[in-house]
């Protein structure tokens, strides 16, 4: 199936904030971090504080349908704003003390991020995501060398390999899941 993807507008991120919580709802990170109660309603939330944050600093694609989402985010992107964060910690719930103090790998230096990749479950296993990717890495290539991420599904280790990506390393959360750190350098995938 051939996609088309293009970049995100502020108008879009309800839907695309909407999908991703459809893609992550089984996610092992998100049920790990995100409180049981109101689950969906939190996830939906904190998604379209990133992809807010994601549009002003970084790269959000989507597909013609919003059925699809990636985000990335340059090495130099701030943290997001005073108030948002504030926000991400009351969503998080009495998960948010447990999640800061998750310690994982050391990204890449000078890495670009792939914060965020989800297709809603109807789209999946179509291409929609791979669309999503390679849009991605031909954007960043040329201003950005390495794009780095973290999954914490083996599924979508398979899915970035596909992409170029490696890991470079894994971390077992204490109480949580497994994270997959993964980086793609864009110099070595031209050739």
């Amino acid at each position: 199936m051939s996609y088309s993807i293009r970049d995100a507008a502020s108008s879009d991120l309800a839907a695309a904030a909407h999908t991703l919580a459809l893609a992550f709802d089984q996610y092992p990170w998100t049920r790990w971090s995100i409180p049981h109660d109101h689950y969906t309603a939190r996830l939906e939330k904190l998604q379209r504080i990133y992809l807010e944050h994601g549009l002003a600093h970084g790269l959000v694609l989507v597909d013609d349908a919003v059925q699809g989402v990636g985000a990335f985010l340059p090495p130099d992107a701030p943290e997001p704003p005073e108030a948002a964060q504030v926000r991400i910690a009351e969503l998080h719930g009495d998960r948010f003390s447990i999640l800061a103090s998750a310690e994982l790998p050391i990204k890449p230096s000078n890495a670009w991020t792939l914060a965020t990749l989800g297709v809603r479950p109807s789209e999946g296993g179509k291409g929609l995501g791979s669309a999503i990717i390679r849009d991605g890495l031909r954007q960043i290539r040329g201003i950005g060398s390495v794009v780095a991420l973290e999954t914490s599904d083996d599924r979508n280790v398979r899915l970035y390999q596909r992409h170029g990506f490696d890991t470079y390393a894994t971390a077992q959360v204490p109480g949580g899941p497994i994270v997959h750190s993964m980086s793609c350098d864009l110099l070595a995938s031209e050739a």
